[in-house]
């Protein structure tokens, strides 16, 4: 048996991490007018992701925050299971570590192989049981979460929910003890084999195959401007029929660059098949160290899924994640130091790890220089001395005071946001990733403020789509968006790794959205869109949000009661429990 091309089965049914580089949210929210008094005031950010995963664009937005006026970040985060909410809390309560506990260097390293590597080492392996274990204790226990975690926003999960996700982190903390609780290299092994089918003899030749003649060509850039996927741009392999007999030898295509002569460099072109042949054979992306170092299994990389076995249902823990395309995309691939993109004899001079190890370390840098939770980040007049009880409150971390907060909302409540008032034209940003299309409705676009954006993630970077199904699921977004009540963006380019649009406001409306409050207007839905078909055989899970929230600098957030009337959000399943 072999696996044909087009079926998406490397994508898996879980995402680990992202498919496209990190965005700096704030470059794509609508402007905000300083002049106002609401700007003044305060001007917070409302974004609703869908399928974020692994936090790039937050990490990425919030170190970018130093060059924008200042502002408060109110992050709504959608994801189709739990394991991924966990892995969000454990990746920003390392990003956000006390730098007199951990180093720049070892933070960022130990970031990397948390995030993308099937193996570990023994002392990063210590580290995620130790983290794992302390918030399993501060799940069950709202006060504590909030004194030591202000940014962490998680009373609109469901109780079921919360203890699922209690015992998530117990799972990584080592409640099973031994390998075999997770043998990750047979379990990736038998990925592989049930991927490749025929062609697992020959692996090497395909990982060779799929990373120089797919990702390879997927698109050039020049100074952040996306060209088209046409491989002539790059004089080579032409058949008959494209011209290629009326030219000289070695002369560049009429109308074409060539790539000798040219500037351009494919974007992915910085993933050494060495690096990608090694993550395709082991899972191991970034190898920082000897790789005899690396035995240790990464337990966040687990989760469950529902398999029939001998006609009844099981729940079975594995890996059901990416084996295709790697998690180089995110952080390896662009990059605003341009010395880091060069090449020379025709090869890039750096690596895609290399690059993601780069990338990484400045923007915890910059994280860091920009102010940690818990430091005076708000509004200047929160600034001013205040009395002892109130200095006392922000040192044990208010979550009022916090220059950003992340929202998780329940699964499977997608589609009851708009049901709420306080959802309803809230969002100034939504941003919808590939697996996740299927969810974007009018139900979602009720949701987003009357000239709010749109910016969803495409398929550039699955190496199992060909050509035409690309360009298939780029018209269906586009249809998705128009029944959401979206427009294109006039000024956005090609939308080869994001497709951007815009909410149209009314005639004679007033300045771009701020955040509504509590009594705002409610946004009328549309009928329900059609039904997108999903890349990958993802569960009917979504996120969904509470329903009071008060505006970030003001009082402090009331509770968050639930989206249905049952404390559920529908008749959905319970998450499986090990």
């Amino acid at each position: 048996m072999t696996t044909p091309a087009g079926s998406g089965a490397g994508f898996g049914s879980v995402s680990w991490w992202g498919l496209s580089p990190a965005l700096d949210l704030q470059e794509e929210s609508p402007a905000v007018h300083l002049d106002t008094d609401a700007a003044r005031a305060a001007p917070e950010l409302d974004v609703l992701l869908l399928g974020s995963v692994d936090g790039r664009h937050l990490l990425r937005t919030l170190a970018r925050a130093a060059r924008w006026p200042r502002r408060r970040f109110n992050f709504y985060m959608l994801e189709h299971n739990l394991e991924a909410v966990a892995r969000h809390m454990l990746l920003f309560s390392l990003a956000l570590e006390d730098p007199e506990k951990m180093g720049l260097q070892e933070r960022s390293e130990t970031f990397l192989e948390v995030w993308g590597n099937a193996l570990l080492r023994a002392p990063v392996a210590a580290f995620v049981r130790a983290q794992a274990a302390r918030l399993a204790l501060l799940v069950p226990e709202p006060d504590r979460l909030a004194r030591e975690l202000p940014w962490l926003r998680l009373c609109a999960l469901k109780f079921r929910e919360r203890d699922a996700l209690e015992a998530v982190f117990r799972f990584w903390s080592g409640g099973e003890r031994g390998p075999e609780a997770f043998p990750v290299g047979r379990l990736w092994d038998a990925r592989v084999r049930h991927y490749l089918g025929s062609r697992y003899d020959a692996r090497r030749g395909v990982s060779d195959w799929d990373l120089r003649m797919k990702l390879h060509d997927r698109g050039v850039s020049v100074g952040g401007r996306r060209l088209g996927l046409d491989p002539r741009v790059w004089g080579r392999r032409l058949g008959p029929g494209s011209g290629s007999e009326s030219r000289r030898p070695g002369a560049p295509m009429p109308g074409h660059l060539h790539l000798s002569s040219s500037p351009l460099l494919p974007q992915a072109l910085v993933i050494h098949t060495q690096e990608f042949r090694r993550w395709r054979d082991t899972g191991v992306a970034f190898e920082l160290r000897d790789s005899s170092v690396y035995h240790v299994p990464n337990r966040t990389l687990a989760s469950g899924r529902l398999l029939t076995h001998r006609g009844e249902r099981v729940a079975a823990r594995g890996y059901w994640g990416d084996i295709a395309t790697g998690p180089f995309v995110a952080f390896g691939i662009e990059a605003d130091d341009q010395s880091l993109l060069q090449t020379r004899n025709g090869q890039p001079v750096k690596t895609a790890g290399e690059i993601t190890q780069h990338n990484l370390t400045e923007v915890l840098r910059e994280l860091a220089s920009w102010g940690r939770p818990g430091a005076a980040q708000g509004d200047p007049e929160d600034e001013q001395p205040e009395p002892e009880g109130s200095s006392k409150q922000r040192t044990s971390g208010d979550p009022a005071r916090e220059p950003f907060a992340l929202h998780f909302l329940p699964l499977g409540s997608a589609h009851a946001l708009h049901h709420k008032g306080c959802y309803q034209g809230r969002f100034q940003l939504l941003y919808v990733a590939c697996g996740m299309v299927n969810l974007l409705g009018p139900e979602l676009g009720a949701c987003v403020a009357p000239g709010g954006n749109l910016v969803v993630e495409s398929a550039r970077f699955l190496v199992d789509l060909r050509l035409e199904q690309l360009q298939a699921f780029a018209a269906r977004v586009g249809e998705l968006a128009e029944a959401a009540g979206f427009t294109p963006c006039a000024t956005a380019g090609p939308a080869e790794t994001f497709a951007r649009f815009t909410k149209p406001r009314a005639a004679g409306s007033g300045p771009p959205p701020q955040s509504p409050s509590l009594g705002a207007p409610s946004v009328g839905c549309a009928t329900p869109a059609p039904s997108a078909t999903a890349l990958s055989p993802r569960s009917d899970h979504a996120h969904s949000k509470p329903a009071s929230h008060a505006r970030v600098g003001a009082d402090p957030e009331p509770q968050c009661p639930s989206l249905t009337s049952n404390g559920g959000s529908g008749d959905q399943e319970p998450p499986a429990r090990f």
